[in-house]
Order: C-alpha cells, then sequence, then structure tokens
C-alpha cells in the first residue's frame, strides 16, 4: 500500500470485512511473526495454513491419530513449527517445511490453550492451561510437566499452595486459569480465579510478585503485548484492564531481585504486593457500560497502540476497537453468528476473526486516497473547469538558468547487502533463517471436474445409443441437435437435471414467407446454421426445404400447417 496517499487523519484499524476463508469448520487462528502465514485449527483435527499474500493454502497438517477439535495453535518464534492443542488431551508439534509431525504428547485434561516458549528457536518447552487446574510447563521432548502454582496463602507465610491449586477453604475451581509468557519468556503471569496476577520466575517457579486486579473478579485471559510494555486481562466482572509493565523487556527477575533489596523488611505476601505493584501499574479499563456484555479473545494490535475485543453473546459477530487511552473509536459487526477466536495482524491494520459456522473473515481497512499528497501544488477539482495557461507557460527558458546540481556522492559506495531492521522484530536473531512463505499448490475444483466426467459420458451415451430427448423428439417428427461440444454437452446436463429443455421455438411464418421460402429453397440449399451437424439432421433439413420449411439446427418448427 503506498503511504504516501493514505489520509494520516483517518484511524489505522479495519472497518469492513475484505474477504472470507473457508475450509471445513476452523476454530482457532494464529499469525507467524511476520503475518505472512496464517494457521487455523479445525474440528476434524487437522491444522491449515494459509498464505496470507495470495490467500491460498500452503500445507496441511494432519494426524491420522487425532480427529478431536483443535483448541489452540500456536507458531514457533522463527515459523518453523506449531504447536496444536486439542480437546483429546493431545498437545502435537509440526515441523512447517515438512508437514510431518515432530513430537505428541498426552495430558491428563483437556489444554484450552498452548503456547510455546518465545526466547527458544527452537522449541522443546510450552506453557499450557488446562480445563480445570493449574497451568503447567510442559518439556515436549520429555513429556514431563510441572504445575505452576496459582494462588498464595493470604497469611504472613506467603507459601505456595500445592499443586492441586486448591483455594484457601480447599474447594476446587470450576473455571480454568490463565497464563502466559512475558516477551522474552523469563517471566510467567498467571491470572487466578482470585482477582490476581502472580508473576513468577521462569527457572525456579517461584511467585516472584502479585498484583490485585480491581475488582478481584475471575480472570479468564491474561496477554502481553507484542512489545511488551503493557498487560492486558480480561475479568469475569464484563471488564478489560490494562496494565504497564515498568520491568525491562530482558532480564525481569534480575530487576525483580533489586526491587526486593529497596523494599525493606516487609516478608510474606505483603513484600510480593510491594513487588507487584512496582512491576505492573493499573493503566485503564474498558468494558460497555450500557449493554455490560461479556468479552472474548481481548488481544493488542500489532504495535501496541489500539485494544480489540469480541462480543461473547450468542449470534452475534461484534469486535469492539478501543485506543490505548480508553476510547472506543470503532464497532465492526459481522454476521449474526456467534465469535469463537480473534486475532490482530502483526503488521498491518487488519483483524481476522472467526465466526461459529468455521469461517474466517478478514476485516481491513477501508482506505481512501489522498492524492494532493503528491505535490504539494496538486489541486483536487470537485468538476470539471476550464484550464486558463499563463502567458508564460510555454516560453523558452533562458540557457543562463541551469538546473541545480545535485548534492549526492556519486563515488560513495552504496551497501546492497546490509538489511536494515524493523523496529517490529528488532529482538530477530539474523543468523537464524524465519520462515515467511511456503510454496502453494493449486488444487483443482474436484465438483467441476467430476461434472466435465458426468456430462462427457452423457454425451458419449447420447452419440451411441440417443438420448430420451432426442428419442422424444425424434417420435413427435421434430429435430433435435445433438451436443456438438463439451460446453454443449455441460449446458444439456444441466437442464437434464433442472428439467428444463433447452429447444427454441419459431414463430409461425406467414403465407408470404412461406412463398418465399419455397422459392428459396427450389434455386438452392439453405444453408445451416451451426457447424457440427450430424448427418441425420441434414437429410431431415433438406426434406423440410422440399417442402418449403426452413429449419435449423438452434429451431424446431411447431407449425401444424408445414406438417400437413
Amino acid at each position: 500500500m503506498n503511504v504516501s496517499i493514505i489520509d494520516p487523519l483517518q484511524g489505522d484499524f479495519p472497518e469492513v470485512i475484505e474477504e472470507f476463508l473457508q475450509h471445513g469448520v476452523m476454530k482457532c487462528i494464529a499469525f507467524n511473526r511476520r503475518g505472512t502465514l496464517l494457521a487455523a485449527g479445525c474440528s476434524d483435527g487437522s491444522c491449515v495454513v494459509w498464505d496470507f499474500q495470495t490467500r491460498g493454502i500452503a500445507k496441511e497438517l494432519r494426524d491420522k491419530d487425532c480427529v478431536s477439535p483443535i483448541t489452540s495453535v500456536c507458531w514457533s518464534k522463527y515459523g518453523h513449527y506449531i504447536l496444536v492443542s486439542a480437546t483429546d488431551k493431545s498437545l502435537t508439534l509440526w515441523d512447517v517445511v515438512s508437514g510431518e509431525k515432530v513430537t505428541r504428547t498426552t495430558l491428563h485434561q483437556t489444554t484450552l490453550h498452548a503456547c510455546l516458549h518465545p526466547g527458544s528457536s527452537t522449541p522443546s518447552v510450552c506453557l499450557a492451561c488446562p480445563l480445570s487446574s493449574a497451568p503447567i510447563i510442559v518439556n515436549l521432548n520429555t513429556g514431563s510437566t510441572t504445575v505452576l502454582p496459582a494462588s498464595v496463602f493470604d497469611s504472613g507465610t506467603g507459601t505456595v499452595l500445592p499443586s492441586c491449586n486448591r483455594f484457601i477453604d480447599g474447594s476446587l475451581p470450576f473455571t480454568p486459569t490463565a497464563a502466559c509468557f512475558s516477551k522474552y519468556g523469563d517471566l510467567i503471569y498467571v491470572g487466578n480465579s482470585r482477582g490476581e496476577i502472580l508473576i513468577i520466575d521462569y527457572k525456579d517457579i517461584q511467585v516472584r510478585g502479585i498484583v490485585s486486579v480491581p475488582g478481584a473478579a475471575v480472570i479468564k485471559n491474561i496477554v502481553c503485548s507484542r512489545n511488551g510494555q503493557y498487560l492486558l486481562t480480561n475479568s469475569n466482572d464484563r471488564t478489560i484492564r490494562i496494565f504497564e509493565n515498568l520491568l525491562p523487556p530482558k532480564d525481569g527477575p534480575r530487576a525483580i531481585d533489586q526491587l526486593c533489596s529497596t523494599i525493606g523488611e516487609l516478608q510474606g505476601v505483603e513484600k510480593l504486593k510491594a513487588v507487584g505493584s512496582r512491576c505492573l501499574v493499573f493503566f485503564h479499563e474498558f468494558q460497555d457500560s450500557v449493554t455490560r456484555i461479556q468479552w472474548k479473545a481481548p488481544c493488542f494490535s500489532g504495535d501496541g497502540e489500539w485494544v480489540v475485543g469480541a462480543s461473547a453473546n450468542k449470534g452475534e459477530h461484534k469486535i469492539y476497537i478501543w485506543d490505548r487511552a480508553g476510547h472506543l473509536v470503532k464497532i465492526l459487526e459481522g454476521p449474526k453468528e456467534a465469535l469463537t477466536d480473534l486475532v490482530w495482524h502483526p503488521v498491518h491494520p487488519i483483524v481476522v476473526s472467526v465466526s461459529f459456522s468455521g469461517l474466517v473473515y478478514i476485516w481491513a481497512k477501508d482506505y481512501t486516497e489522498n492524492w494532493s499528497a503528491f505535490a504539494p501544488d496538486f489541486k483536487e477539482l470537485e468538476e470539471n473547469e476550464e484550464y486558463i495557461e499563463r502567458e508564460d507557460e510555454f516560453d523558452l527558458m533562458p540557457e543562463t538558468e541551469k538546473v541545480k546540481e545535485s548534492v549526492v556522492n556519486e563515488d560513495e559506495e552504496v551497501d546492497i547487502m546490509m538489511v536494515e531492521r524493523d523496529s517490529a522484530f528488532s529482538d530477530s536473531d539474523m543468523s537464524q533463517g524465519e520462515l515467511c512463505f511456503l510454496p502453494a499448490i493449486p488444487c483443482p475444483d474436484v465438483p467441476e471436474q467430476e461434472k466435465f466426467i458426468r456430462s462427457a459420458s452423457k454425451l458419449a451415451d447420447s452419440n451411441h445409443s440417443g438420448s430420451a430427448l432426442s428419442e422424444e423428439a425424434g417420435q413427435n417428427g421434430q429435430i433435435t441437435n445433438p451436443a456438438s461440444s463439451p460446453v454443449e454437452a455441460i449446458d444439456n446436463s444441466i437442464a437434464d437435471d433442472t428439467g428444463v429443455t433447452c429447444l427454441k421455438r419459431k414463430r409461425k411464418p406467414s403465407e408470404k414467407g412461406l412463398e418465399l421460402q419455397a422459392e428459396k429453397g427450389r434455386k438452392s440449399l439453405t444453408k445451416v446454421k451451426s457447424s457440427g451437424k450430424s448427418s441425420k439432421s441434414k437429410n431431415k433439413s433438406a426434406m423440410g426445404q422440399d417442402r418449403g420449411i426452413c429449419v435449423f439446427a438452434d429451431d424446431v418448427t411447431d407449425d401444424p400447417t408445414t406438417n400437413s
């Protein structure tokens, strides 16, 4: 897109449905880091990789051992692997290029969401959020699991609860626990059912800080922005909240250790809350104060400037977009069906949503071109105007005026090998090859092919034995035109299927017309319109000419006076 002709006053967010993708019943989606590939998990256990530039299928990952619906998909850092979780309690790691299964692990519970460690180029560890237990760290190579603490006793001891994730009163939670990695994976943010955000060190699996969320409601979703500066929570009190992350993107545990040394003599939970208040600061909250709807699949935009959330109401495909300051800027209304998943493109202002029926809708910006941005003296006209030339417009310029010499140093060597880093991908390792595209193989349209074969077989049968329509026409003394090409055969087959006869009827000629036709028939043979006529149709047309009747291949005379 030419950025120079885009109006800068327009918001950089999607506005209309640009296109939709269809392949089976898709349930969840995820972009790779560059946004060039889109992975979609289907209800039959397969995972489809779309080329987002051409909107074609580049790869289909299918496991014969998994026929259950997919609950989440996640790309590795450089796009060479995809982690898929399904309702049969399985976690499958796929090699995208070869399309082969790398490893498969079965857990004790169904995983609602799983993500790979963002700091590893060769994924071997993932974070899984089961249906009704605490989040776990899974080693994909060995299959071993480590349960994360999801709550802390509200006493002065600061003892972490056992791995069964029980509350203080001993009851089990009824809602899943949300969790996500920090930008580089050295910290894990866990949102529990008590309305708290636990900051956990990834290496020693210890709680390093506690942040109390306003409202103390169950946290359903927790998302970290792409740059790691903001944290988003979706609570059960119908409110989305944003927290500003004061920790550095790298070496978060070391920064927490420095904070602990400045706190003082606080111990236990009080110390953890004091540390948490200096790590995450409440920034803003988003809610619909009129309808008070629940939110689903909230996320940030690629640059973190916009916050998007979908309505969780059934039969409603609504997407709300706010700026980070809390102002509602756009409401996108889609088809009258529920929304199951939502994701924002990493680079462009594009939102992709999944409907309950399995279609993927692509929301893009409705650009308005600003042609006056080409030159400062360019003028846009609302209607045609007569142009009046200046008096000296076509005068020859004097030779004394010369074009200003360019200040570019032509002797300077131009570096064509150095690749400038994009600010959105500043953490990329240039030594590691990143997978951005896959070769897309076009697939033939199977229904059209079967239709052509069926019509060709009907054509062959009609050539040998004659179709029912031709026999009926021959019995009534009428002349029909057999199909002379596959296209005509397809049209005839469609007519047979729909019960519509494609024969054209000719108007009854006048007496003067019959006399002219008879005189013309005696002088010369009547020319036939279409070229591929059978000998039988030609003989019948000649017989009709002897009787003073002109019969064409596309027409059938239904005049009783001509048949007498």
